[in-house]
């Protein structure tokens, strides 16, 4: 399977040059938190390029005229606990009057399988377009998960934007969910043998939060 008919790589400078900084060890808590918040925003743009829209009456300061908006405005973002939630702020910037919910999910450390452990969607889930927020798809355990669960409650429509993926966890979430959009900034190299996306950026929660 060619992973690149699957998913789009935003690959815009200004992304390309914020994940560089990201990446980079001596980046302290604070300026990768903003880094996080910033590529979302930027990503947001392409993920939701397809957002349907509707003619309005409005008037200009020279005439009245019939101009697009957003159709319903009937959007939801879902950010994966912990590290998702880095991503809500930017997002919401661009789309300030979409839903949130939350979905808690940990990596076991033995099995590398996801655990759920919260659940919260909005209660009109149904008649929302859904995209799930999580900075690193590293075996695609919990992308897969959190997918599942807003499937349940029937959506109309879902994608998935994270900024960092392992070939491995791409390929796991295409099959898995074949339906489902994929968004990333960029395809690294391989996982390592504990699971961690190589070259990678570490444990993105661990650097949001100041927890390492």
């Amino acid at each position: 399977m060619n992973l690149t008919d699957k998913i789009t790589i935003t690959d815009h400078p200004l992304i390309q040059h914020k994940l560089t900084i990201m990446r980079k060890s001596t980046t302290g808590s604070k300026e990768f938190r903003a880094l996080v918040s910033e590529i979302a925003m930027l990503m947001c743009y392409e993920a939701t390029r397809d957002l349907p829209l509707t003619e309005v009456e409005i008037e200009t300061p020279i005439q009245k005229t019939r101009k697009n908006v957003l159709a319903g405005k009937k959007l939801a973002f879902v950010p994966i606990l912990r590290a998702g939630l880095g991503m809500v702020d930017g997002v919401l910037t661009l789309v300030p009057s979409a839903r949130v919910g939350h979905i808690g999910l940990y990596r076991d450390p033995e099995t590398l399988n996801p655990v759920e452990y919260y659940c919260k969607l909005p209660a009109d889930i149904g008649e929302r377009e859904v995209i799930v927020l999580d900075p690193m798809i590293a075996t695609g355990g919990s992308a897969i998960d959190a997918i599942t669960q807003i499937k349940k409650r029937g959506p109309k429509s879902i994608k998935f934007m994270g900024i960092i993926g392992a070939p491995e966890g791409l390929k796991a979430l295409s099959e898995a969910h074949p339906d489902v959009e994929i968004y990333v900034a960029a395809m690294d190299e391989r996982l390592n043998s504990h699971g961690y996306i190589v070259p990678g950026l570490g444990d993105a929660g661990d650097r949001i939060f100041g927890t390492k």
